[in-house]
Order: C-alpha cells, then sequence, then structure tokens
C-alpha cells in the first residue's frame, strides 16, 4: 500500500484507531499519517489563539510520536495539519497522498457526540475517495486480521468490495467468510446471490485465500450480519456503502450505517470504484 491516513482527535476511539492501524501499517509496509483538523471558527480578531491551538497540538503530537513511533517497523508517523469541515479535509489529504486506507475512531451509536470522530464518521466514510475502516474505542487490537466477514446481497455491486478484502486477507493471511443472506422467498434472486457467492469463491481460490460459503434466512439484515460476525470471532466486516431504493440494496445506505453505528468489530467500508488495492 502506498499510504495509510488516521483521523485523529486525541480521544481514546482516536488512539485505538491509531493502535488498529499500525498493525495495517507494520503488516503492509506502508506509510502512516494522523490527520488532525481544527473545525473551530475562529474570529479574525482572535487569530492569535488558534495560532496557540496549533502550538500546543504539535507539542502534543510530539508526545504521541514518542509514544506510537517505535511501534512502527517501517518509516515513521507524519503528522498532517488541517482546518476546515473533517470530512472535506481528511478527504483532501487522501486525495493528494493517494491513501489507500483510512482509519477512523468511533464510539458507535449509544456513546457521547463530543468528539468529532464519532459524530462525523458515517460522513467521513460517505466522503472518502478510498476505502475507511472505522474502529469503536472499546474494540481489543488483536494485532491480526483472522477472518473476515463478507455479506453477499442480490446487486452486481456486492461483488466491487471482494478484491479489496482479498487484498488485505492476503497480507494477514486471513480466512474470507462468504456470507449469503437470504431476505427473500423469491428464486431468482437467491440463485442470483448463490450464484455471487461462487464467483467471490473462485476468485478466492486463485488467490490462494482461504475462504468459506455461509447461507442463512433473516429479515433483520443488520443483526444477521452482526450475530453471525459475533459466532465466528471476525476481526474485519466489509461492506458497501452506497444508498439503495429497492429492495436488492440489503446492505447498502441505511443498513452500512446501522453496521458502523453498531458493530464491536472494525468495519471496512468501500464505495464504488473503490475496489483495487
Amino acid at each position: 500500500m502506498k499510504q495509510l491516513l488516521v483521523a485523529f482527535d486525541f480521544s481514546h476511539n482516536a488512539h485505538t484507531a491509531l493502535n488498529y492501524a499500525i498493525n495495517f501499517a507494520n503488516k503492509t509496509r506502508s506509510p502512516l499519517g494522523l490527520v488532525w483538523v481544527d473545525s473551530s471558527h475562529t474570529p479574525d480578531n482572535l487569530l492569535n489563539i488558534d495560532y496557540e491551538l496549533r502550538i500546543e497540538i504539535k507539542d502534543h503530537f510530539q508526545e504521541i510520536e514518542q509514544k506510537y513511533g517505535p511501534m512502527l517497523e517501517h518509516g515513521k508517523l507524519e503528522v498532517i495539519l488541517r482546518k476546515g469541515k473533517v470530512y472535506n479535509e481528511l478527504a483532501m489529504v487522501a486525495r493528494k497522498l493517494d491513501a489507500d486506507i483510512i482509519f477512523a475512531g468511533t464510539h458507535g451509536v449509544s456513546g457521547y457526540e463530543q468528539y468529532w470522530i464519532g459524530s462525523n464518521a458515517y460522513r467521513i466514510v460517505t466522503n472518502a475517495p478510498c476505502p475507511v475502516i472505522t474502529i469503536r474505542g472499546d474494540y481489543e487490537c488483536r494485532g491480526c486480521v483472522r477472518k473476515i466477514l463478507l455479506p453477499i446481497d442480490s446487486t452486481a455491486e456486492t461483488k466491487q468490495k471482494l478484491p479489496f478484502a482479498a487484498g488485505i486477507a492476503g497480507f494477514f493471511d486471513a480466512e474470507v467468510h462468504l456470507l449469503v443472506l437470504y431476505s427473500s422467498p423469491i428464486s431468482v434472486i437467491r440463485k442470483r446471490m448463490y450464484s455471487y457467492a461462487e464467483d467471490a469463491s473462485k476468485f478466492l481460490e486463485e488467490k490462494g485465500i482461504k475462504h468459506i460459503i455461509k447461507e442463512l434466512e433473516s429479515d433483520k439484515i443488520s443483526s444477521a450480519i452482526l450475530d453471525y460476525a459475533t459466532e465466528i470471532d471476525a476481526d474485519l466486516i466489509s461492506i458497501m456503502t452506497e444508498q439503495g431504493t429497492t429492495t436488492a440494496h440489503k446492505f447498502l445506505g441505511p443498513y452500512a450505517q446501522q453496521l458502523i453505528n453498531n458493530s464491536v468489530v472494525p468495519v471496512l467500508s468501500i464505495q464504488s470504484g473503490q475496489h483495487e488495492l
């Protein structure tokens, strides 16, 4: 990978995301950057306070570099300071550096909204030019990715998340679980979904990646995905993020948001066209 970025705001959630990202950086031998965004609106007559804030933030980052820098096996942490809307600035930095992944901490749906990472996590995901991995602050980083859960739906877009997830599986020698979650009794849709799973299986087999296909029945899409993630002790859930308006778009739009908000397992969110690694 060319570049990894961590959205950082000094919260506990951001520290968890940084720990998780360091594991990826070490496995992929990638440079790692921390992006802090000043989203405050400073009046012109208070620019000296704005300057003092930047100096204080730099001092805090020196402490972060001293603590986490030695954990990196290749290169050093790069600190990037920006001002503006968090998700816009992250997207611009990611485009400029051609980042492969953005890591963002989140406290989930039940947490406090005092930190910008948590309250903006979904906007970071939908505005980013690259895939985003969201990590709950209470997630226990294990140092590896052993199992990746990849839900399969009935849309053609569902297969676009496969190459990127397969790339991560290759770096970590992880096992991919292809979850075919049926919520419709219509045989044509069910056959299409399983056909997509078989295509995915062939792709993974050609890449030499361990995988299994699991079929389940459920009307509660998000809950079923999260329950299966817990059952197999998954380390990562890979989803697409596009908004859908038909019953075929089961894992898109609001379902993606539900998973990002409620999953205790890190979620890899991929938009259409972001499928190369």
